[in-house]
């Protein structure tokens, strides 16, 4: 560009309403591979929960698997810490926790590409369980070690007015102290947004369930939308990776 010409746009940049047009497909995004970004390192996605009753940690098996699904992104599972006593959890029959979902430490969390956070509702706002565990970040956040890094949410509630929408919206909070990247999913579920003939859990903000009393299941659709969620953060974490490796179009501008 000749003196005063001003800067090119780029054309490297993404479409702004590329996903928003279409639900995403497993083979989205494969023309940037894990190998292309970091040799032969996969990025690597970080589902930290808090599951009670089991509603949340199925979502996140669910959701491993739609991050495992694309190519040179894969998905970890942690849990956060209990606060309660096992005096508490017996009497609130709570069932054993998977040993195979280990229990993550804040200093692990500078090792993930992105993230996804799971936890139920208490009374619109995420449970104790993982507030605390955002409380004990403060070592990170201070030096702004977890800043740029790609976050979403996804949530459990006991009722259909009980929160899908403002206990993930509440929690975004976290994300904005420690200068991460909200990612929510918009409607790029596409007609699954829509349907009207079952109840179904989850909204723009992230995948959800209805626990009910505890004795109700996530259902089919539940899950599916979690799979889409894992999808979508995984191409996200691919894009944004591969934006960040590629050189300025115009250094002198």
């Amino acid at each position: 560009m000749g003196k005063g010409g001003g800067c090119m746009p780029s054309k490297k940049k993404f479409p702004i309403n590329e996903s928003a047009e279409r639900p995403v497909s497993q083979t989205e995004g494969t023309d940037v591979t894990g190998s292309e970004i970091e040799g032969s390192k996969k990025l690597r996605i970080f589902i930290v929960f808090y599951s009670m009753y089991g509603h949340i940690e199925s979502l996140a098996k669910r959701m491993k698997k739609g991050v495992d699904g694309i190519e040179g992104v894969e998905g970890v599972l942690y849990r956060v810490p209990e606060t309660l006593t096992t005096d508490v959890l017996e009497k609130m029959k709570v069932p054993q926790k998977d040993d195979e979902i280990p229990v993550i430490s804040v200093d692990e969390l500078v090792e993930a590409d992105g993230f996804l956070f799971g936890f139920p509702t208490r009374y619109g706002c995420m449970a104790a369980q993982m507030k605390a565990f955002f409380d004990s970040t403060g070592p990170l956040w201070r030096p702004q070690k977890l800043a740029g890094v790609p976050a979403g949410f996804f949530v459990s509630t006991g009722t259909q007015g009980g929160g899908q929408e403002t206990t993930a919206w509440t929690a975004i909070t976290q994300l904005a102290h420690h200068g991460m990247v909200y990612v929510p999913i918009g409607y790029t579920f596409g007609a699954g947004m829509f349907r009207m003939d079952s109840i179904r859990g989850g909204s723009p903000y992230g995948a959800g369930t209805f626990s009910g009393d505890g004795s109700r299941e996530p259902s089919e659709q539940e899950l599916a939308l979690a799979e889409h969620q894992g999808k979508f953060m995984a191409m996200t974490v691919k894009k944004m990776a591969r934006h960040h490796s590629l050189p300025p179009d115009n250094p002198s501008c």
